[in-house]
């Protein structure tokens, strides 16, 4: 079966792997689709070579259908479409004691740390499946774990009705986190330098600004009649955006980091101090984010149509890089089924 490889640095191999039964407690999934994000962009480059082990076959945003089941598995069919939470804790660790098994502290990243998705036919623990509604197209479902990432964020912040929200960076989880918080009740500013983006954002019906043309700070004040935002989110990974977020919240207001920072960064603590704000870090989802995720893409609350920019072949993987390094895409996917 057909499969693609990180081996270095920018090189990718499309390999011929073993298609091995599932063992007793595991599914395999025919995958479908597999969705690129930014953690796999970090895969790419090199920058996680110091966690993943070569050859990698790695995604782990993906929809797919059962097919076959190991010994022990019950509740599944084959045939049955689901996703996939990419989370095993060992449930052991003071994080999993005290409930916190989606930030186990010997978290395996199903994806990055072990082999993913991008891949024919793909086995996996049975308690990692979420099952997809029937009629949910499955390039759709295959955003569902994306979405997750935005539902906790959201879920994270207490945003709620009548409330100012703030995005910073508008790329996809961006987007999704606008789309959430707005369906949460909440008004949405999205702060964004590309304007391609912006305007595919503006499409959206959100309010878009560009930092460079107006003062953030003067205009979300004036936004917000003074009083600054509730939530501001962190999403752009920019040294600058995160030392610059503190001045758009309000008294008492919450600031999220979302983004990925692979340095640590200066923040605005004196401003952190005299407003008494709070900040949050937002890392992947728990299974309620995974299931709210479903019923967003199962009533068409998330602009899946507007979000998938294009579908690649699993060859074309690399050029599908290029053109998210560049900005010239949203969200991509790639067809691991080989339907195209």
């Amino acid at each position: 079966m057909n499969g693609l490889a990180y081996t270095a640095p920018r090189q990718l191999d499309v390999v011929d792997l073993p298609e091995t039964p599932p063992a007793a407690g595991e599914v395999q999934i025919a995958v479908a689709y597999t969705g690129l994000c930014g953690t796999d962009l970090h895969v790419f480059h090199g920058d996680m070579d110091a966690r993943v082990h070569t050859p990698l076959v790695f995604g782990h945003e993906m929809s797919g259908t059962i097919a076959a089941i190991g010994e022990g598995v019950t509740g599944w069919e084959i045939g049955d479409s689901v996703t996939v939470m990419p989370l095993d804790w060992d449930g052991t660790c003071p994080a999993c004691r005290a409930g916190n098994q989606h930030i186990c502290q010997n978290l395996d990243f199903i994806g990055i740390d072990s082999p993913g998705s991008l891949q024919q036919r793909w086995n996996v623990p049975a308690g990692t499946l979420v099952r997809i509604p029937s009629g949910t197209p499955l390039d759709h479902a295959a955003l569902i774990e994306p979405v997750a990432v935005a539902v906790h964020d959201v879920r994270r912040s207490e945003v709620g009705e009548g409330d100012h929200a703030v995005v910073i960076g508008g790329g996809p989880i961006g987007l999704l986190i606008a789309t959430v918080a707005r369906h949460a009740g909440a008004e949405v500013l999205v702060i964004e330098l590309d304007e391609q983006r912006r305007a595919q954002i503006a499409e959206l019906g959100f309010a878009t600004l560009d930092p460079r043309e107006r003062d953030q700070r003067t205009a979300v004040e004036e936004w917000t009649g003074g009083a600054g935002a509730d939530v501001v989110f962190e999403v752009s990974g920019a040294a600058a955006a995160v030392l610059g977020a503190t001045d758009l919240a309000k008294v008492r207001g919450t600031l999220v980091v979302v983004a990925i920072h692979p340095t640590p960064r200066p923040v605005d603590l004196q401003r952190v101090f005299w407003r008494e704000l709070r900040i949050l870090g937002a890392r992947v989802y728990q299974r309620v984010d995974f299931e709210t995720a479903v019923e967003l893409i199962a009533q068409g609350v998330i602009p899946a149509e507007r979000l998938i920019s294009r579908v690649v072949p699993l060859e074309a993987t690399a050029d599908a890089f290029a053109d998210l390094e560049a900005g010239r895409a949203m969200k991509i996917l790639v067809d691991v089924a080989g339907r195209a």
